[in-house]
């Protein structure tokens, strides 16, 4: 397939993209080129390319497939991770994906198979996190695992493997994994406080903050 021209939104996303990438790593969420950032515009999907130091991806290093993951944009080789990617723009109405290894979410998903409702900003991931299955990275059985656990929520942990959540834009995107990997990281600071037990919130707790964080944040 012929290279697309790219044009000033994709140039603008691709920006927004490596910046969010950058941040992963700064944050502390993945370490050297582990993880990876995607971001869909209209039909095209521009994602991290495989391998590359995200301090040294440049503009002219823009990478984009199509849905199908055709690549249409860059040579640069996509992620490995790409078959994760597109199974959420193919099944949910996301505009970006956040992949990491981050530490405490991924030891959560070796530990148990939903992290526990140790704090009310699950209701911002729509509910309960629960892992997916372990499958080797970049197969289509790991985005099938993946897929599963995301039903009806907008997040998930990846047994053995790290998180995953999208967004209707690369901030909300990042901010659901930052608020992800905290949770994990109080619930894992919570239980190591020898002969207590954390306290859980109830699903019907969890339903009243979903109903209170609809109205959260500035009305424009």
């Amino acid at each position: 397939m012929a290279e697309q021209r790219r044009d000033a939104e994709q140039e603008r996303t691709w920006a927004e993209l490596v910046a969010t990438a950058r941040r992963t790593v700064a944050d502390g969420l993945v370490v050297g080129t582990s993880g990876n950032v995607s971001a869909r515009v209209g039909d095209l999907v521009l994602v991290t390319p495989s391998g590359v130091p995200y301090d040294r991806l440049t503009p002219d290093d823009i990478t984009g497939v199509d849905l199908a993951g055709r690549q249409v944009l860059g040579t640069l080789v996509p992620t490995s991770e790409l078959a994760m990617h597109l199974a959420v723009y193919r099944s949910t109405d996301a505009r970006a994906v956040v992949h990491t290894h981050a530490v405490h979410a991924t030891a959560v998903s070796t530990l148990v198979p939903e992290l526990p409702l140790v704090h009310y900003m699950a209701a911002a991931l729509g509910g309960p996190v629960r892992v997916a299955p372990y499958a080797t990275y970049g197969t289509d059985e790991l985005a099938e695992n993946m897929l599963r656990a995301l039903a009806g929520r907008s997040g998930c942990l990846l047994q053995n493997h790290g998180t995953l959540t999208y967004g209707a834009g690369l901030d909300q995107a990042y901010d659901r994994t930052a608020q992800l990997e905290w949770m994990c990281r109080l619930w894992l600071t919570a239980s190591s406080v020898p002969g207590l037990a954390p306290s859980l919130l109830t699903e019907a707790q969890l339903a009243q903050v979903g109903e209170r964080l609809k109205g959260y944040g500035q009305r424009r």
